[in-house]
């Protein structure tokens, strides 16, 4: 028998072409990368201390392997009215697992579902409307429904007490709402897995996960520089697409485009870069010797970890400086490597090694000052040093968002690891760390669980972090010689 499950009805109100691959080309599904194994661990993390809300609930196994233990258990269980903490419920073939079902009043139940997020999505409506829907087909009767997730306003101070990290807010009217129609959804996802061949979808046809899709057979048709690279492109890239103009270098003169996106237009057709020289010697100019180049790395967690943080707040454990005072280059660095809370030597580190006067460079300022102003509220003997770091500081995607440099290579983006390779041809690519969520990870994983390749993994974050600030080096050194 083949089973419809509340996340596979998730995916099937993603993408239907996914929902059939589920269970026809699995194997052509990629597996989870350390990131979204995180994610799922954090959620875990939150799924246990949800439990210690209700202390009289019973635990059933998530992961037996065998689903229909699971499914007997929850009977029993339903009989004896009791808390049940992952009840499964079969109704014909329609499979749901709720994180908490709550006896209410003489013969109702109300659905707890626990989600490690901040606060209430469209998705959790639908997960827990088919929940809903499922344990209704079997009989039970369903008074409320409930989300409990992280309150964003908790501040950790001495042992976490779940009742004040979690919150609860009702969402029945919501589900109630959700829940019409869902029969037929349910109907045309039982066709799609029946049938031997995959629906034919498409990325324009209302599609959300675009080119993001696991399923590449419906955006592989598209060339390079294709329409969905325009800058801020949304309608524009799926209006092209029903048009079937697939290249940015064919989009038709008559086709009403931004400034930059004419900009993209006539890069894709001369195959040249754009340069717009004035631009780039106003920022250079703005540039006061010595130079600092500054990179921070850090990680956050579901449950803060140390007093004074709340859920998901960015910690600093990481950073590189290249310090160029127009005679030599030199290159510092700091990698925090304990369990202890890592900010104030990271910010004393810092201290150390940033001067007092020049500019300090950083790639997409708002997520480094972010951090000085937290570090600052938190150590405020340090506040008026952060304030004065936060002034010098310059913003060096700033030619590269106004495209006074643009180059087709970049594909629309003004991220670094598309700018780099564009104007100096150097890449992440090929590195063992090569993104701040991996370096996130990977920090994480090193510190806290007592993996093997512990020195391999700080090596490979000290080389990641090099790079993002003497890649910055780079691309000044190129603009200078650009103009």
């Amino acid at each position: 028998m083949t089973l419809l499950t509340k996340s596979k009805y998730i995916i099937g109100l993603s993408c239907p072409k996914y929902l059939w691959m589920m269970f026809h080309e699995l194997d052509k599904i990629p597996e989870p990368d350390l990131a979204t194994e995180y994610i799922i661990q954090q959620g875990h993390i939150i799924g246990q201390l949800a439990k210690k809300l209700f202390p009289d609930g019973v635990d059933l196994p998530e992961d037996t392997k065998d689903f229909k233990i699971n499914v007997q258990k929850t009977q029993e269980l339903l009989k004896q009215r009791k808390i049940i903490f992952e009840a499964g419920i079969v109704a014909g073939e329609l499979y749901a697992r709720a994180d908490i079902l709550v006896p209410a009043g003489k013969n109702e139940w109300d659905i707890v579902e626990v989600k490690a997020s901040t606060q209430v999505k469209d998705e959790h409506i639908h997960d827990v409307s088919f929940q809903k829907h499922v344990y209704q087909l079997a009989g039970l009767k369903i008074r409320k429904c409930f989300l409990l997730h992280i309150n964003n306003e908790f501040v950790k101070k001495g042992e976490i007490k779940p009742k004040e990290l979690l919150t609860q807010e009702e969402i029945t009217t919501e589900v109630n709402e959700a829940i019409n129609g869902i029969q037929d959804r349910i109907n045309y996802m039982t066709e799609v897995v029946n049938n031997k061949e995959p629906p034919k979808v498409h990325i324009g046809n209302g599609c959300k996960n675009g080119l993001e899709c696991v399923s590449e057979d419906c955006w592989n048709f598209l060339p390079e520089g294709h329409v969905f690279d325009l800058y801020y492109g949304g309608k524009k890239s799926l209006e092209l697409l029903e048009a079937e103009i697939f290249s940015i270098k064919d989009i038709p003169d008559t086709f009403k485009l931004n400034e930059k996106q004419e900009i993209q237009r006539k890069c894709a057709n001369t195959e040249k870069v754009h340069i717009n020289k004035e631009g780039i010697k106003k920022f250079l100019k703005g540039l006061k010797y010595p130079l600092y180049y500054l990179d921070f790395e850090t990680f956050q967690t579901a449950v803060p970890l140390y007093d004074g943080t709340k859920p998901y707040q960015q910690i600093p454990f990481q950073f590189s400086l290249h310090v160029d005072d127009g005679k030599k280059m030199r290159h510092f660095e700091y990698l925090h490597d304990s369990k202890d809370d890592p900010r104030k030597k990271f910010l004393q580190e810092l201290k150390k090694v940033l001067g007092i006067e020049g500019s300090i460079i950083v790639f997409n300022q708002s997520f480094e000052i972010g951090r000085l102003k937290e570090l600052a509220e938190t150590f405020p003997e340090h506040k008026e040093w952060a304030e004065s770091v936060i002034k010098r500081i310059v913003d060096l995607i700033v030619p590269f968002r106004n495209f006074d440099y643009y180059n087709p290579k970049q594909k629309g983006s003004c991220s670094i690891k598309d700018v780099l390779p564009a104007v100096v041809g150097k890449s992440y690519k090929d590195m063992n760390i090569n993104n701040g969520g991996l370096a996130s990870v990977s920090y994480f994983e090193s510190v806290f669980n007592n993996v093997e390749n512990k020195e391999q993994i700080r090596k490979d974050l000290l080389e990641y972090c090099k790079l993002d600030t003497e890649g910055m080096v780079w691309i000044v050194d190129e603009l200078k010689k650009l103009v």
